[in-house]
């Protein structure tokens, strides 16, 4: 631990040497920007290929007799249907609390040879609780693997495919459909790779020893489409994808169905239910949810950002922004909050408090800008 109290990635040195501005965030020093900026960072991995360190990220596997066995014993905290994840592929769900409320969101992914095994990501500043959740309540055939020893990279944005196929050529990668993971080789290097991101562009994270991570990182560096992005650009990225952060969009609070995450639920826990808040989400399911997660888009420039109030033409107070900046491909303000259903539909007028003042907006579909996943 440093004398700050935060811990540092395997690449820290890394984003010293790149010149990065380290600040604190979810507990570790991590790099929010470089030299170039964080405009001049979105918009390459947009056009290119970005490197993001997501090392702090908590990574984990569950391990048990068969898939069965430990889809089950998953599904005792999650909403999703993991027992009908198929080999290689990859699913988005949350924890939920009793009430329903998001304890946090993970990505679960199961390899393509991998019966009784369960590959967890998890937020850094949640995945304290959530793995003391999971001990707490597993079954005692099945077991948590905390993954402290892997570090965990992602490469985001159109030329990604092209740049991980030159250092695996026999690996198969640009055939390999959005949410799709397994085990690669990248020379010596052993890694656990899936098609998947937090830009909504086209892009691969992948899961690797810790130390070999800054000498991959370096090879990545090397190649002339790729540059270091750091969490600014990697937050403007993901709100302009309308992808939701935890502690802003989610928190315990707040059910996935309000924060638009129905698709996250698939049709057999849907009427089985047997998850915690099962009762909240099937009601919520069925008769809508009092609040809506929706995109905003203010008028004019001016952005409004994360706790600004938003009103109704009336000047009735119906939300708050959770998320909000300007949006380097939109070229505009936007924003992400949560309305009363009444005034949650695209198009509808409102304003947001920004000093003290009404600024014009209207809730506006999500994504901002279109998502450039590879599907099959």
């Amino acid at each position: 631990m440093s004398e700050s109290a935060t811990e540092r990635t395997p690449l820290y040195a890394l984003h010293v040497e790149l010149g990065a501005r380290i600040a604190p965030f979810a507990g570790y020093d991590m790099p929010i920007q470089y030299s170039s900026g964080i405009l001049a960072e979105h918009l390459h991995t947009r056009s290119l290929a970005g490197l993001f360190d997501v090392s702090h990220m908590g990574q984990a596997r569950l391990e048990g007799g068969s898939h069965a066995e430990v889809a089950e014993a998953l599904e005792r905290f999650c909403p999703a249907d993991i027992k009908s994840l198929a080999p290689g592929r990859q699913r988005y769900t949350q924890f939920l609390n009793a009430e329903g409320g998001v304890i946090d969101d993970l990505m679960v992914s199961r390899g393509p040879a991998a019966d009784g095994e369960l590959n967890l990501v998890v937020n850094a500043s949640r995945k304290a609780i959530d793995f003391t959740l999971l001990e707490s309540d597993l079954p005692a055939s099945v077991r948590l693997i905390r993954l402290e020893h892997m570090a965990l990279l992602a490469l985001q944005g159109p030329a990604a495919v092209a740049v991980l196929h030159r250092l695996a050529p026999e690996g198969g990668l640009a055939a390999m459909p959005f949410m799709a993971a397994r085990p690669v080789r990248f020379g010596e290097i052993a890694a656990f790779i899936s098609r998947s991101g937090y830009t909504g562009e086209d892009g691969f994270e992948i899961s690797l020893p810790a130390d070999q991570a800054e000498g991959f990182a370096r090879r990545l560096l090397a190649e002339p489409e790729v540059a270091p992005i750091g969490l600014g650009a990697r937050d403007s990225l993901r709100l302009e994808a309308g992808l939701c952060l935890y502690g802003h969009e989610l928190d315990e609070s707040i059910d996935p169905i309000e924060a638009g995450l129905s698709w996250s639920i698939q049709k057999r826990r849907r009427s089985e239910g047997g998850f915690p808040g099962a009762a909240r989400i099937q009601k919520a399911l069925a008769e809508g949810p009092a609040r809506r997660r929706v995109g905003l888009r203010p008028d004019g420039r001016a952005p409004a950002r994360e706790g600004a109030e938003i009103v109704d033409a009336a000047g009735a107070p119906i939300g708050r922004v959770t998320s909000g900046g300007f949006g380097p491909s939109v070229g505009a303000p936007i924003a992400m909050g949560y309305v009363d259903r009444a005034n949650a539909a695209p198009g509808a007028r409102l304003s947001l408090i920004v000093r003290a003042k009404p600024l014009a907006a209207r809730v506006a579909p999500l994504p901002f800008h279109p998502h450039a996943y590879r599907r099959d």
